[in-house]
């Protein structure tokens, strides 16, 4: 059995200090960071195997790699509400709320209960959360029907005046990943962006452009053609 000792060694041997200021300067918190890449992180997390307990072990050291290495192990059938609440109030950089959302949070149908939840959130990495989650779930869930995103929309509608950047860059992906699910989500995306256009807000209006400029791309666009 792996212990939460033997990962940080691990994570240790693959510190590179020299990488932090510069993680820092893309809005990564240097707060205890090492200076790990993600592949180490996977490569580690996949020689570990599923482990909630570590997961949960690992969340308390409080180090960056650490906390996105135990998304990596955790359990998503072991994942309760209160354990959600718990890690999501930790969240204090952008790259360690995205990778918890897309490697364990959205692998849960508790997920589709906290972007309600968290998108009323004041803190900007839990609201952060929320449309990170939207993102992950439009990308990793195909089992989700159209309809269940395109209720998403006054949720992302609402999120727009938000003029916080992290929240502003991921009310953005949550629509533009919306858009890329299929045709009929891609029209419904720029009918969308069109509204939140006519906003009188910055970051709307910031928002509106960054989704059509990809959702009508011709990379985009080949893509749903094929």
């Amino acid at each position: 059995m792996t212990t939460p000792r033997e990962i940080l060694e691990k994570l240790k041997a693959q510190a590179k200090p020299d990488r932090v200021a510069g993680m820092a300067r893309y809005g990564m918190t240097a707060e205890r960071r090492l200076g790990v890449s993600v592949p180490d992180m996977r490569k580690i997390a996949k020689e570990s195997g599923k482990d909630h307990q570590l997961a949960l072990e690992l969340w308390k050291s409080g180090i960056p790699e650490a906390r996105i290495l135990a998304a990596m192990i955790g359990e998503p059938n072991k994942l309760t509400e209160d354990q959600m609440e718990d890690w999501v109030k930790d969240f204090n950089s952008w790259d360690v709320c995205d990778q918890v959302c897309m490697n364990l949070f959205d692998k849960t149908p508790l997920a589709w209960k906290k972007i309600s939840d968290w998108s009323e959130r004041e803190e900007e990495f839990i609201k952060r959360a929320a449309f990170a989650l939207i993102a992950c779930l439009a990308w990793h869930d195909k089992e989700a029907k159209d309809e269940e995103f395109i209720e998403l929309f006054s949720v992302i509608i609402q999120g727009t005046t938000d003029e916080r950047n992290y929240v502003k860059k991921a009310v953005s992906w949550a629509l533009r990943h919306i858009g890329k699910r299929n045709p009929k989500l891609n029209r419904a995306a720029l009918k969308t962006a069109r509204e939140i256009q006519r906003i009188d807000s910055k970051s709307a209006r910031w928002i509106a452009s960054d989704a059509i400029r990809e959702l009508e791309s011709e990379a985009v666009q080949r893509r749903l053609r094929r």
